[in-house]
This record gives structure tokens, sequence and C-alpha cells, in this order.
């Protein structure tokens, strides 16, 4: 049932990661790492099954969205997970880091 603003203490804005600022560059993660990373976990805490599992609902669609900026393996083991980790032409590229003025 909807609710009113009024209802609540505070509202937040609704801003995620983006994948760059989530992913380690050389790293794959399944979707419930994923998950935990969006909250600010690390991708191995321990959380019960209840929030793990909303962690999910979370992940899965953020996933989606950022498709683009993603690259996905197949599982390593025939009944595990799929990974998913950052493109290659999405992870911070070193040259940016020293950019120099070349009309000088």
């Amino acid at each position: 049932m909807p609710e009113p603003k009024s209802a609540f203490d505070a509202t937040y804005p609704c801003d995620f990661y983006e994948p760059a600022e989530l992913f380690e560059p050389d790293q794959m993660y399944t979707i419930p790492e994923i998950g935990r990373l969006l909250q600010g976990l690390e991708p191995d805490a321990e959380v019960d099954p209840d929030t793990e599992a909303v962690l999910v609902d979370w992940a899965v669609p953020w996933v989606m969205v950022h498709a683009a900026d993603m690259v996905i393996a197949e599982p390593l083991s025939e009944d595990g997970p799929g990974y998913y980790g950052l493109a290659d032409h999405t992870a911070p590229d070193d040259s940016e880091a020293t950019n120099v003025d070349e009309s000088a």
C-alpha cells in the first residue's frame, strides 16, 4: 500500500554505483557478491538467507541496466553460478591518470 512522504522522517537520493566504482578490474563476481557490494559490504560477508534474497533482488536489475559496461563468464563448474566483471572499455585507464597537456 502506498504511503505519503510525510509518513517518513527522511528521504534520500536513489544513487547507485557505476560498475567501475564497484568492481576491481581484474575480478569477476557472482550476483550475490554484487548484491553485497551494492550495500557496501565485502563480497564474502556473511548475511542471513532473507537478507541475501533481498540483495539478489537488487543486484539482478542493476546488472541488467549496466550490462553494456560488464562482461559475463561461464560458471567454473557445471552447477556453479555465472560471474560478472568490468568490461575492458570501462576499466580505468592508467593514461587517464597522467593527463599531460600536449599544447604547452
